[in-house]
């Protein structure tokens, strides 16, 4: 293959908490790169997948969901979003086909109008409804913002996923690799590792719980057996939350181990020896390094 013949660009995929972006990426990418969940608001990092399609390497940006914040590391992440965005080569705004759309989707559809670059609309989760209601939607999306095109999928299933990847390779500009051909992605290991521990967080605890914490990969030892042994730290705002993660007699805190174990494992493919921690930051969200360690510029106050 020829230098010639090779195309790049980037992908940002945009929308509402919950939309399935992280799913989609995961699906374009064909193995798991971004933790999934039920709650809103999981993706944090400035995460990216890539995707190889003969002589074509598409870099999907898996961006946080587009909310009104509130905190300063919802500004971060909103701000992230947009960046991203602005940037890319293609804008693939993710829309939840069960979430009819609504005034909060305005400031979403004015700004993407302003954006000289392409932008496509892609609506998952088509699977669970008749074909009249999600064309209904669609009209009524592009007649608030013109799309170039409109793409029906069900990330989770597959359906259309393969459609919507072929565009996105021919949609890229023609010029060299960015990243090498087998790489999938270009997180630093230790995030992924302190974010799939992250994941197994959220699905073990409920409410608020989450959103007041936060994992971190504080130490990573290669062993002569070809192990690692990666340490984390699960930092909580108070000592309550704290005694929640440990649960009775340790109980949550050794299943939520033992699960993102088997997931780090798997991203690794060697064996993981993981030991957690919890401890109380009161303020962790206002640590720059955190930030820093996300990919995210530091808002100020």
């Amino acid at each position: 293959m020829s230098e010639d013949e090779r195309r790049a660009g980037f992908v940002a995929i945009i929308g509402a908490p919950n939309a399935g972006k992280s799913t989609l990426v995961n699906a374009l990418v064909g193995a798991k790169i971004s933790i999934v969940t039920h709650k809103v608001q999981t993706t944090r990092a400035r995460l990216r997948g890539i995707l190889m399609k003969g002589a074509t390497q598409v870099v999907l940006v898996d961006t946080p969901g587009i909310f009104a914040p509130r905190r300063r590391l919802d500004r971060a992440m909103v701000g992230a979003a947009w960046t991203e965005a602005g940037d890319a080569d293609v804008t693939a705004l993710l829309v939840d086909a069960a979430r009819p759309i609504d005034v909060t989707d305005d400031p979403i559809l004015a700004k993407l109008e302003t954006f000289g670059r392409r932008r496509i609309l892609v609506i998952n989760k088509v699977d669970k409804f008749e074909k009249p209601k999600l064309l209904a939607l669609v009209q009524a999306i592009n007649a608030r913002v013109p799309f170039e095109q409109t793409f029906m999928i069900s990330a989770l299933g597959g359906s259309g996923v393969e459609d919507l990847s072929d565009w996105l390779a021919a949609a890229m500009p023609k010029g060299p690799w960015m990243f090498p051909e087998d790489q999938i992605a270009d997180a630093p290991l230790r995030l992924t590792a302190a974010e799939l521990t992250r994941e197994k967080l959220y699905l073990r605890l409920h409410e608020e719980l989450p959103y007041a914490s936060t994992v971190e990969t504080s130490a990573w030892k290669e062993l002569k057996d070809g192990s690692v042994r990666i340490e984390q730290t699960i930092y909580v705002e108070r000592d309550s939350q704290r005694q929640i993660v440990l649960g009775h007699k340790g109980g949550t805190i050794k299943a939520i181990s033992m699960e993102a174990r088997k997931d780090i494992q798997a991203v690794l493919e060697r064996k993981v020896h993981l030991f957690l921690f919890v401890k109380v930051k009161e303020r962790w969200g206002d640590s720059r390094e955190h930030y820093e360690a996300l990919g995210l510029d530091f808002p100020k106050d």
